[in-house]
């Protein structure tokens, strides 16, 4: 059944690039070297969220990086104000 997704990923990732690369004229290089790079990575995000379903996303990495910050700044604030 995975295999069925990645086929369909796989079929949506070629479509939206056989629509969209022609719309991009030969000398718009850089946009279409974002375009290769972000399709590429979107398109492998999509096949490790079919395989490994319980990844953590994008928000709970951030908490990760940001909750010691916030602690920091946060005691910082009340030895501040009081």
């Amino acid at each position: 059944m995975k295999w069925a997704a990645v086929l369909g990923i796989t079929t949506i990732l070629v479509i939206i690039t056989l629509r969209e690369w022609p719309k991009l004229r030969p000398e718009m290089k850089r946009e279409k070297a974002a375009f290769a790079i972000l399709t590429i990575l979107d398109g492998t995000l999509a096949f490790l969220l079919v395989f490994y379903p319980d990844l953590p996303g994008p928000t709970q990495g951030l908490d990760a990086m940001t909750k010691p910050l916030v602690k920091f700044f946060g005691n910082l604030m009340a030895e501040w104000s009081g």
